[in-house]
């Protein structure tokens, strides 16, 4: 009879290979199971093996991502939710950061790669919101702002998360947005306060290191 597997087991192994990601440890079956209580053989059942362990790994980014941006309620300003969505996901990237450098390791596959691509469908349906209550311009593709808005994201956290760069240029991220979205149609002063209502979602601004 095939024993069940429990969740809690597989959760414990991810999170092993992310302290082990954070201390710049190899990964190997044995420094993976170390201190866990559960043998090798683990690895094999959860995920088939490292190569398996790896691609839960990158999924598991983007499960923290969809969850936090699933804790955001609209509004009835698109433009301060796109803000809101773009500051959840520095959040995320900030308390995952070593999460958030596997998500973008095309070495490995995802688990589940609609799932993946339904984190970008947030930004996407708030960019939409946003041209139908005419912030942005009718012409205005919402897949594409969504990217740009996505792209400004990535952008600064990479800077910042393991980077070269302190967490206060974050506050770059107001005058970037503002001017992304004023290019596409929205007023220059209703967009900004919209973006820095969005912004202070965000608990870090004031940080200096």
């Amino acid at each position: 009879m095939a024993r069940t597997k429990d969740p809690a087991v597989r959760t414990l192994l991810i999170e092993r290979a992310a302290q082990l990601l954070r201390t710049r440890e190899p990964i190997t079956l044995r420094s993976l199971v170390a201190g866990t209580g559960v043998s090798t053989m683990a690895v094999y059942t959860y995920f088939g093996g490292m190569d398996g362990m790896w691609q839960a790994l990158r999924q598991e980014g983007f499960t923290r991502l969809a969850a936090r941006f699933a804790t955001l309620d609209p509004s009835e300003d698109p433009v301060r939710d796109l803000t809101a969505l773009v500051a959840a996901y520095l959040g995320n990237a900030l308390d995952h950061p070593d999460l958030y450098r596997v998500m973008f390791d095309a070495t490995f596959d995802l688990e589940d790669l609609e799932a993946a691509d339904a984190t970008l469908e947030y930004l996407v349906q708030a960019a939409e919101r946003g041209r139908k209550a005419g912030r942005f311009r009718a012409d205005i593709d919402p897949l594409e702002l969504a990217t740009q808005t996505w792209t400004v994201a990535h952008g600064l956290v990479s800077l910042v998360a393991g980077g070269p760069l302190p967490r206060r240029t974050l506050g770059n991220g107001i005058p970037l947005l503002s001017a992304l979205f004023t290019s596409t149609g929205d007023d220059p002063g209703r967009c900004l306060r919209s973006v820095e209502s969005g912004w202070e979602t965000l608990p870090l601004l004031g940080a200096q290191s």
